[in-house]
Protein backbone atom coordinates (compact mmCIF):
# COMPACT_ATOMS: atom_id res chain seq x y z
CA UNK A 1 0.00 0.00 0.00
CA UNK A 2 1.39 3.30 -0.62
CA UNK A 3 -0.11 7.06 0.40
CA UNK A 4 -0.90 8.07 -2.57
CA UNK A 5 -3.48 4.74 -3.16
CA UNK A 6 -5.74 5.52 -0.26
CA UNK A 7 -8.74 5.64 -0.97
CA UNK A 8 -11.84 6.38 1.05
CA UNK A 9 -14.15 3.51 1.18
CA UNK A 10 -17.01 3.12 -1.76
CA UNK A 11 -19.94 4.70 -1.06
CA UNK A 12 -18.77 7.00 2.02
CA UNK A 13 -17.86 10.13 0.60
CA UNK A 14 -20.97 11.79 -1.01
CA UNK A 15 -20.66 14.84 -3.55
CA UNK A 16 -21.77 18.16 -1.93
CA UNK A 17 -25.28 19.13 -3.49
CA UNK A 18 -24.75 21.70 -6.05
CA UNK A 19 -27.24 24.15 -6.83
CA UNK A 20 -28.54 26.93 -8.99
CA UNK A 21 -26.65 25.06 -11.83
CA UNK A 22 -29.54 24.52 -14.68
CA UNK A 23 -33.16 23.60 -15.11
CA UNK A 24 -31.95 19.32 -16.01
CA UNK A 25 -30.11 19.54 -12.40
CA UNK A 26 -33.62 19.38 -10.28
CA UNK A 27 -32.09 22.39 -8.32
CA UNK A 28 -31.97 24.85 -10.72
CA UNK A 29 -33.75 28.53 -10.34
CA UNK A 30 -34.77 28.84 -7.18
CA UNK A 31 -32.07 26.37 -6.01
CA UNK A 32 -34.25 24.97 -3.50
CA UNK A 33 -35.08 27.72 -1.53
CA UNK A 34 -38.82 28.16 -2.61
CA UNK A 35 -39.97 32.02 -3.79
CA UNK A 36 -39.37 35.12 -2.36
CA UNK A 37 -39.14 35.94 1.56
CA UNK A 38 -36.36 36.42 3.76
CA UNK A 39 -35.36 32.38 3.96
CA UNK A 40 -34.72 32.75 0.03
CA UNK A 41 -32.29 36.16 -0.11
CA UNK A 42 -28.53 35.79 0.62
CA UNK A 43 -27.52 36.40 4.04
CA UNK A 44 -31.48 36.56 4.89
CA UNK A 45 -31.64 34.30 8.42
CA UNK A 46 -31.97 35.52 11.86
CA UNK A 47 -31.38 34.58 14.91
CA UNK A 48 -32.92 30.41 16.92
CA UNK A 49 -35.63 31.78 18.39
CA UNK A 50 -36.69 34.67 16.23
CA UNK A 51 -40.42 35.15 15.95
CA UNK A 52 -40.44 37.80 13.34
CA UNK A 53 -40.34 40.62 15.45
CA UNK A 54 -43.03 39.16 17.94
CA UNK A 55 -41.84 38.41 21.80
CA UNK A 56 -40.25 35.35 21.69
CA UNK A 57 -41.45 32.22 23.85
CA UNK A 58 -38.37 31.92 25.96
CA UNK A 59 -39.14 35.78 26.69
CA UNK A 60 -42.91 35.27 26.96
CA UNK A 61 -42.83 32.82 29.40
CA UNK A 62 -41.62 33.71 33.46
CA UNK A 63 -38.47 32.83 34.89
CA UNK A 64 -38.89 30.04 37.45
CA UNK A 65 -36.97 27.61 39.93
CA UNK A 66 -33.44 27.42 40.23
CA UNK A 67 -30.56 24.26 39.66
CA UNK A 68 -27.63 24.43 41.69
CA UNK A 69 -24.10 23.34 39.94
CA UNK A 70 -23.04 22.01 43.10
CA UNK A 71 -26.14 19.77 43.33
CA UNK A 72 -24.15 16.08 41.70
CA UNK A 73 -21.33 16.45 44.17
CA UNK A 74 -23.28 16.93 47.22
CA UNK A 75 -25.68 14.21 49.13
CA UNK A 76 -27.57 13.11 51.93
CA UNK A 77 -27.35 10.47 54.01
CA UNK A 78 -29.94 8.97 56.46
CA UNK A 79 -29.68 7.30 60.40
CA UNK A 80 -31.61 4.31 58.69
CA UNK A 81 -29.41 3.85 55.76
CA UNK A 82 -26.41 4.11 58.26
CA UNK A 83 -28.12 1.25 60.56
CA UNK A 84 -28.65 -0.61 57.52
CA UNK A 85 -25.10 -0.86 56.09
CA UNK A 86 -23.99 -1.61 59.36
CA UNK A 87 -20.74 -0.98 59.76
CA UNK A 88 -18.71 0.73 62.82
CA UNK A 89 -16.78 3.00 60.64
CA UNK A 90 -18.06 4.81 57.71
CA UNK A 91 -16.20 7.41 55.45
CA UNK A 92 -17.07 8.20 51.51
CA UNK A 93 -15.33 5.49 50.20
CA UNK A 94 -17.21 3.14 52.12
CA UNK A 95 -20.53 4.73 50.50
CA UNK A 96 -19.34 4.48 47.42
CA UNK A 97 -18.88 0.85 47.58
CA UNK A 98 -21.85 0.04 49.21
CA UNK A 99 -23.55 2.69 46.02
CA UNK A 100 -25.34 4.73 48.89
CA UNK A 101 -23.95 7.73 46.98
CA UNK A 102 -22.93 8.49 43.04
CA UNK A 103 -19.03 8.21 42.39
CA UNK A 104 -19.13 11.92 41.83
CA UNK A 105 -20.00 13.32 45.52
CA UNK A 106 -17.75 14.90 47.22
CA UNK A 107 -19.44 15.69 50.03
CA UNK A 108 -21.65 13.91 52.71
CA UNK A 109 -24.31 14.73 55.33
CA UNK A 110 -26.31 12.56 57.51
CA UNK A 111 -29.72 14.00 58.16
CA UNK A 112 -31.47 12.73 61.48
CA UNK A 113 -34.39 10.41 59.55
CA UNK A 114 -34.71 7.41 60.49
CA UNK A 115 -33.37 5.12 64.11
CA UNK A 116 -29.95 4.52 64.78
CA UNK A 117 -29.04 1.70 67.31
CA UNK A 118 -25.18 0.64 65.95
CA UNK A 119 -22.21 2.60 67.53
CA UNK A 120 -21.02 4.39 63.93
CA UNK A 121 -18.06 6.39 63.85
CA UNK A 122 -18.15 8.86 61.07
CA UNK A 123 -14.84 9.81 59.35
CA UNK A 124 -14.81 13.16 57.23
CA UNK A 125 -18.73 12.76 56.79
CA UNK A 126 -20.74 15.88 58.34
CA UNK A 127 -23.97 15.37 60.25
CA UNK A 128 -26.95 17.45 61.47
CA UNK A 129 -27.10 18.96 64.89
CA UNK A 130 -30.17 15.94 65.90
CA UNK A 131 -28.12 13.44 63.67
CA UNK A 132 -25.00 13.75 65.35
CA UNK A 133 -27.02 13.72 69.27
CA UNK A 134 -28.29 10.56 67.58
CA UNK A 135 -25.04 9.14 66.52
CA UNK A 136 -23.41 9.88 69.88
CA UNK A 137 -26.33 8.36 71.86
CA UNK A 138 -26.18 5.07 70.42
CA UNK A 139 -22.72 5.22 71.43
CA UNK A 140 -21.03 6.19 68.01
CA UNK A 141 -18.85 9.69 66.74
CA UNK A 142 -18.30 12.20 64.49
CA UNK A 143 -15.64 13.27 63.27
CA UNK A 144 -15.38 16.70 62.01
CA UNK A 145 -14.89 17.48 58.34
CA UNK A 146 -11.53 18.97 57.59
CA UNK A 147 -12.46 22.68 56.33
CA UNK A 148 -11.04 23.02 52.33
CA UNK A 149 -8.81 26.24 52.90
Amino acid sequence: MQLNSIKPAAGSKKARRRVGRGIGSGLGKTAGRGHKGQKSRAGGFHKVGFEGGQMPLQRRLPKRGFKSALKAYNAELTLGDLQRLGLGEVDLLVLKRAGLVAERVKNVKVIKSGELTLKVALKGIGATAGAKAAIEAAGGAVQAVPSEA
